[in-house]
Order: C-alpha cells, then structure tokens, then sequence
C-alpha cells in the first residue's frame, strides 16, 4: 500500500497558471501505473500512460506561445481519448479534468468570451465522459479475456500435464509455447510416463492450429497413456495410437511423432513417424538421430503402406536426448533463416534440462524478434553421469559415438 500522502491547500483556482507544470507533473504520477512491472512490456505501458499527459503539455504550450488562442483548443481531447486505450475510467477521468482545467486557464487568458469557451469545454467534458465508458468497457473485456486464459491454462495442464524433474533415471523438462499466445494451448503435444515397461514418451506435431488440433492432440495423448501402460512393444503403442486415428481422422489430417521408451539400462527404443529427428548429446558432440527407414506421420498408413520401424540408440551416463517440434527449427529471424537448433544446443547446454531449455527459448525469441509464428514444444532428457573408475570408451556408444539402430525383424500388424 502506498504511504498516506499530506495534501497542502490553497485557495488558487486549480486551473490557475501559476504553476502549470507542477499539475502536469501530479498527472503524470497518476496515469503512471504501480510499480512492479519489469521488462519491455512494463516499459511501454508506462511511456502510453504519460503520452496523454504531455499531449496536453504540448497543446497548451502551443496554444499559450503560438498567438492562436483557442485554435489549438480542440486538440486537448487528443489526451483522454488517448488515455482510454491505456488507463482506466478514473485515470481517464483525471486526465480529462485537467485537460478541461488548463483549455479554461488557456481560454480565460486570451480573453475568450464565455459562449465560446463554454462550447470548448463542453466538447472536452462530452469526449472525456466518453473515453471513460470507453475506457470502462475495455477493463471489463480484459477481465473476461483474463477469465478465459486462467481457464486455458487449466486446461493445458490438464491436457499437457507437467513433467517432473526426475523421472527414472531421468532428468528431465519441457518447454511448451503456443502460436496463438491467447489461447496458451495449440496443435503440438508431449507426454512423459512411467510404465511398467519402463519411462515412455511422446512428442509429436498435429497438422494445423487451433481448436481442431487441439482435439487431435488431446486425441492422441489420450490413447498414448492408455497403450503406454498396457503394451509391452513400443510398436504395438504405436499401432494402437493408428487405429485410433484412423477411425477419428479426416481425409487431410495427420499426426508427426515421435514415440520413445527406456526399457532397460543404457538404451532408448524410437519410433520415428515422419517427425523431426530427436538431438543426442554425447562426447562426439550433437548428433541428429535419423530413422534408418522413413516411416509416414501417423494417420497416413494407409496411404503409404509402410510400417513404422524400431530404432535402438545407445544412451550412457550424462548423455542428454532433446525432442523437439518444427515449431523450433522452422521459426525464422528476419533474414528468413531458420533457427540452428543443433548448433545453439551446443552452446546452451548444461547439466540442467530446465536451465538448458530455459536458454534456449529465450535464444529462440532473440531469433524470431520475439514472437512466434508457429507451437513450439522442447523436451530434453537427461541421463546423469555415474562416477565411476573403468576405460575410456562409455558403454552404449561405439568408437565414434554413433547412435546404434536396428530395424525389428516384426513389423506392425497392418488393419
């Protein structure tokens, strides 16, 4: 709460020209809003509370040294029209009087008769009054557009539900961000569960933005949990997540994923349909993990005829995995170039997933000038390192630190 403030009163008219510039002062601590706001975003929203107020200032200037008198009148509901985009119905009120009061100082000291002066003032109390409904109606919308974030947030947790920092053997984090910023949730997805088959994951892209890919995806993490505690084969997880789809979809609809299981120590299966390659950290540097076969996004099976592949890749201690959407790679500076996901990885990387991924998100917006075009979802994994005394080479990684693969002999049963 701020500290009661000791009011000394004269008996001057307000609108006197004494001293103008401390009324201009008093407003302009008024329209400025409490502290406590940091960054850009507090910044601007200071700086748009004053420029009402020095509008006023500079009409008035003008209207006292300009030899015009009340010429420059009219411009002085410039400000509260000005204030009702920024400040609320009291601010604009305040900044409405005192435009009101220095249009009477102005009026009075060029000698203005009282008819015209009058209709002047009038002019300024009817867009004052007006501003503030204006101003009035604004509040009341963003509190119902505030209403409906909380509740899209609510629902992104309830759809897109935190993942731990320790799962497993795991170290682990995510980051999620939403192209359409209002509604917090979009068309990407991720999971991450503890099964009895050990830790199962997905991370996936649906086709499109909006309400129809939020259902999909929903659609989607809804069966992945259920078949990630019931299938014992990551492929049989995938097949049921397809015939899910394949009796939801439509004809144009698609899902790139990319579904991953820890079954035991020191190895990491992959199914790969047709989304971008996972990130694997190791001694040898950032390595893509490419599938060895390419494999169609889910939903379009039947179109390709192609089963999905089973892909083994090497995990020792401290090495990190990073699943990723296009939202990441696809998201362009200014200069149309896409955002080098392996190359800021390497430089961004620690032994923190949530301080790794928090620098690369910012990195991410520094990239895009600050605003994304697409849902961009990160999550990484972390193994950590075991101190132990043994040979050089790490254990789960050949001589040159290439992810191992194998292609199963048992490919998914077609519909």
């Amino acid at each position: 709460m701020r500290p009661a403030r000791i009011h000394h009163h004269d008996h001057r008219p307000q609108w006197q020209l004494a001293h103008p510039l401390s009324a201009l002062r008093t407003a302009a601590r008024r329209a400025v809003p409490p502290r406590g706001e940091s960054g850009g975003a507090g910044v601007r929203r200071h700086f748009a509370s004053v420029v009402p107020v020095l509008i006023i200032a500079a009409v008035t200037f003008l209207a006292l040294t300009g030899g015009t008198g009340m010429s420059w009148l009219p411009l002085l509901a410039v400000g509260p029209a000005l204030a009702a985009a920024t400040s609320g119905p009291w601010g604009v009120l305040r900044i409405g009087a005192l435009a009101v009061g220095l249009g009477a100082a102005v009026g009075i000291h060029a000698g203005t008769s009282d008819r015209e002066l009058a209709i002047v003032l009038s002019a300024l109390s009817a867009v004052t009054l007006a501003s503030s409904l204006a101003a009035s109606l604004r509040r009341r919308r963003e509190q119902v557009l505030a209403a409906v974030r909380s509740v899209a947030e609510a629902a992104q947790h309830a759809f897109l539900k935190p993942v731990p920092a320790t799962v497993g053997p795991f170290q682990a984090a995510v980051r999620y961000s939403a192209a359409a910023a209002e509604a917090r949730i979009g068309g990407d997805l991720y999971a991450l569960v503890p099964t009895p088959y050990g830790i199962r994951l997905i991370v996936g892209d649906v086709r499109g933005k909006g309400l129809p890919a939020v259902g999909v995806a929903a659609l989607v993490l809804g069966v992945f949990r259920e078949a990630a505690y019931d299938e014992p084969d990551l492929l049989d997880v995938v097949h049921r997540i397809e015939r899910s789809l394949a009796r939801n979809l439509g004809p144009d609809d698609f899902v790139t994923a990319v579904i991953a299981g820890y079954p035991d120590a020191d190895r990491m299966e992959l199914v790969n349909c047709g989304h971008a390659a996972p990130l694997l950290v190791q001694d040898a540097g950032v390595l893509p993990v490419e599938p060895a076969r390419p494999t169609p996004p889910l939903g379009l099976r039947a179109l390709a005829d192609e089963s999905p592949v089973l892909q083994e890749v090497a995990l020792a201690d401290g090495n990190q995995l990073l699943f990723y959407t296009d939202g990441v790679t696809e998201a362009r500076d200014h200069e149309r170039e896409f955002y080098p996901l392996d190359e800021r990885l390497a430089v961004h990387l620690s032994e923190e997933p949530s301080r790794t991924l928090a620098a690369l998100h910012e990195d991410l917006l520094t990239h895009v000038g600050g605003e994304l075009h697409d849902d961009a979802a990160m999550l990484l994994l972390r193994k950590p390192a075991v101190t132990t005394v043994g040979p050089v080479g790490s254990v789960g990684s050949n001589a040159v630190g290439e992810p191992v693969t194998r292609c199963p002999s048992r490919p998914v049963a077609a519909e």
